[in-house]
């Protein structure tokens, strides 16, 4: 049986069994509806009905590189990584000099990018009952599973946005010195988000994603542009004093500039075609990995060791934004206020994709949202032979240069699929392979319909940021410390650790022995590394020392006083 063409660029429609290729064709068992771009292609596809048997190929000439829903998650995943994190990429190689914090930069954009594709490629292999990082842990490793995924993420969607009200509130008072108190502005600040905190899906929110990865690259780029133009015609610049524990210490920042893992579950399950998320987390990690480099290099080249842990505060002392930084010059305030501005944006976009996570699992918990089929654990032996269909599926598939989305009408399934599907035993790889079907952001809203059910999950969301106002209002002062605590304790858990356990137990007897080690060497330098960070920041956060050193990381030559102010040299 074939379709008619509405015009020669149309593929032609043809069931495929075991006829000759000039027989007409109709249906076997099942269905097995094959769409190829010409009849000499029928070959090709006789080998892969006899791989697969009764399923649904599409081959057409064309194959999309990048779609809106890839778009849409690179947008979220850049807006959640790359922020507060690249405003210390330059303090790593002021602590650590340039040698060692390169080689801790490359193993970190190694270790998360890897941790990130692991990750994307075990939900592709969970069923579909399977939505959140904690469905996830719980299917692959348990009820423990469960609880240390679901322990970390919140500890990273807790933590983090916290630190966000507090930098933001930082920034609001260099903005509008002499305003308020900073307890005012991080009130002010949480108000800010609330509208954006309320928009339901992560989806949605892409647009505003985008925006927020554009002001964190604008204000990296003033702030920087600053400290050269500011510095021009310095000597040379001083090298930090290196010692193990300013190394290590390296750590805890870069874990919190990764912090990818925690919605790539979410942005996967928004996916119309999850199966394309292993390449756009790729991709999208390896382009945010360059422009951390990037401002790194052009702050340290700059101010070398006498900068401090956030490159903003490099360019205005936030104490008295109208005098001095604390690099000795006096900064364009225009300029200084663009920045600001710009990370302002950043930030209050990115509170919002990082809690979304902590939203859903607290909609579903506490008002019984999102309701899912109880899941049954992950079994080697009864789930690794349908796992390795799929991949193989797939593998087939992308050989054949499959064009994505498929479009196609009144196609046929099998009614054993559609009860696997509905029941979700399938896997979502096998889910969006066969059925293909677009996830739009009407159906994702609809949980959220009535008035009775916006009134309460509004009235949840508003609660959890008050939670987040209270904890913000007392650890004002810890920013940085805050920022080494979180990436050293939740981030290194949930966006290394865990995703590769998960993986391992997944594919342990398809992995290799090189992947295996890897995958080992990457958990224990992190959980090792990790653990040091935790205590010393632990420290500063609760029994904080009276060091006031205005450039802790130099020699005792350079501790004290700007290395080079432009207005007294020249």
């Amino acid at each position: 049986m074939a379709s008619k063409h509405q015009n020669e660029s149309h593929s032609s429609v043809r069931a495929i069994n075991d006829h000759p290729e000039d027989a007409p064709l109709r249906p076997s068992q099942g269905y097995s509806l094959w769409i190829f771009p010409s009849p000499g292609d029928l070959a090709a596809t006789r080998q892969l009905v006899s791989v697969f048997g009764p399923t649904m190929i599409t081959f057409n000439s064309e194959s999309t590189w990048v779609t809106m829903d890839d778009a849409k998650a690179s947008f979220n995943l850049f807006c959640c990584v790359c922020g507060i994190g690249s405003l210390a990429m330059p303090s790593n190689y002021a602590r650590a000099g340039p040698i060692y914090a390169t080689i801790a930069l490359g193993f970190m954009i190694f270790a998360n990018t890897y941790a990130a594709m692991k990750l994307s490629k075990a939900m592709l292999a969970a069923p579909s009952s399977v939505k959140t990082y904690g469905d996830l842990g719980e299917w692959s490793l348990g009820k423990w599973g469960r609880f240390f995924t679901v322990i970390s993420q919140m500890g990273v969607c807790v933590l983090v946005p916290i630190a966000f009200l507090i930098l933001g509130s930082t920034l609001l008072d260099v903005l509008f010195p002499d305003c308020f108190s900073q307890t005012f502005w991080i009130i002010f600040m949480a108000l800010m988000v609330v509208p954006i905190c309320l928009i339901p899906t992560l989806k949605e929110s892409a647009s505003m994603a985008f925006a927020g990865c554009m002001g964190t690259i604008i204000a990296d780029i003033i702030a920087v542009s600053l400290l050269q133009y500011n510095l021009r015609g310095h000597p040379s610049i001083p090298k930090p004093d290196v010692s193990l524990h300013q190394v290590l210490t390296c750590f805890g920042n870069l874990a919190l500039a990764y912090g990818a893992s925690i919605v790539i579950p979410d942005l996967q399950r928004e996916h119309s075609q999850p199966q394309r998320m292993p390449r756009v987390v790729m991709v999208t990690m390896l382009i945010i990995s360059a422009f951390f480099f990037a401002v790194a290099i052009a702050g340290y080249t700059a101010g070398g060791c006498q900068l401090s842990g956030n490159i903003l505060y490099s360019i205005v002392d936030t104490s008295n934004p109208l005098g001095l930084a604390p690099l000795g010059f006096s900064a364009n305030r225009g300029a200084v206020v663009m920045a600001y501005l710009f990370m302002q944006m950043h930030i209050t976009m990115a509170f919002s994709t990082l809690m979304m996570p902590p939203f859903y699992m607290a909609e579903r918990l506490i008002l019984g949202m999102h309701k899912n089929t109880p899941i049954i654990r992950f079994d080697p032996d009864a789930d690794l032979p349908h796992i390795d269909e799929d991949l193989e599926l797939q593998e087939k598939m992308s050989y054949a240069k499959v064009s994505t989305p498929l479009e196609m009408e009144n196609r046929q399934v099998s009614a054993s699929s559609l009860l696997d599907k509905s029941e979700g035993r399938m896997s979502h790889l096998r889910v969006a392979l066969e059925f293909n079907e677009e996830i739009t952001e009407d159906q994702l809203r609809a949980p959220y319909q009535g008035a009775k059910t916006k009134l309460r999950y509004i009235t949840l969301r508003i609660a959890i940021l008050l939670i987040l106002v209270i904890i913000a209002v007392a650890a004002q002062d810890k920013f940085l410390d805050l920022e080494d605590f979180t990436g050293s304790t939740a981030h290194t858990v949930n966006c290394m650790i865990m995703p590769l356990l998960i993986y391992l137990r997944i594919f342990w007897r398809k992995m290799s022995v090189l992947d295996k080690g890897v995958s080992m060497v990457v958990m224990v330098v992190c959980g090792c590394a990790g653990f040091y960070v935790m205590i010393h920041a632990a420290k500063e956060l609760f029994s904080p020392s009276d060091d006031d050193i205005p450039f802790p990381y130099c020699e005792a030559e350079f501790q004290e006083t700007p290395y080079y102010v432009r207005n007294n040299t020249n």
